[in-house]
């Protein structure tokens, strides 16, 4: 069985940040399914949004975590430059630690 297919071609709605922020705490207060029949969306829809926007939240953790740690490491880099320099100067090598 073939599908029919319309002169008319439909666009998905795309829905504004702001938009998907409100639909999110609205969810957050009465549940998923009551926020989606209120605002006339899909269910799904919302789960998608939240899912994404957890992972969005955990990027943020990830990326807060490794730039500590780069400035960690570029600190523990720039000491070991240091002892370095410092043992060149006196006509000794060390072993860098």
């Amino acid at each position: 069985m073939t599908r029919a297919r319309s002169a008319v071609k439909t666009t998905r709605k795309r829905h504004s940040e702001e938009f998907r922020a409100e639909v999110l705490a609205l969810a957050d207060t009465v549940g998923v399914n009551a926020a989606a029949t209120q605002l006339g969306l899909h269910s799904s829809q919302i789960y998608g949004w939240r899912s994404k926007a957890q992972l969005f939240k955990n990027r943020g953790q990830i990326d807060e975590e490794q730039a500590r740690e780069l400035v960690r490491l570029k600190r523990q880099l720039a000491e070991q430059a240091d002892a370095a320099k410092r043992a060149a100067k006196r006509g000794r090598t060390t072993a860098i630690r």
